[in-house]
């Protein structure tokens, strides 16, 4: 996994009727783009975050979300 300050991060829930959770990444504290990651998630907490196989990044051009 590969991301960039200011790229979007969508886990998905595990069970059924568990919500996806988003994050804002803040830093990158890998080498070339990988994790671990401080986030911002969508209920304003902030954490360091190693993502696993239900994570997606949406990578971030200009104002746009590039999938």
């Amino acid at each position: 996994m590969r991301a960039e300050t200011g790229d979007a991060l969508l886990i998905r829930g595990h069970h059924v009727g568990d919500q996806d959770r988003q994050a804002v990444i803040l830093e990158v504290h890998g080498t070339d783009g990988a994790p671990p990651y401080l986030v911002r998630w969508d209920d304003g907490h902030e954490s360091v975050f190693f993502p696993s196989c239900d994570a997606s990044v949406e990578h971030v051009r200009g104002h746009e979300r590039v999938k």
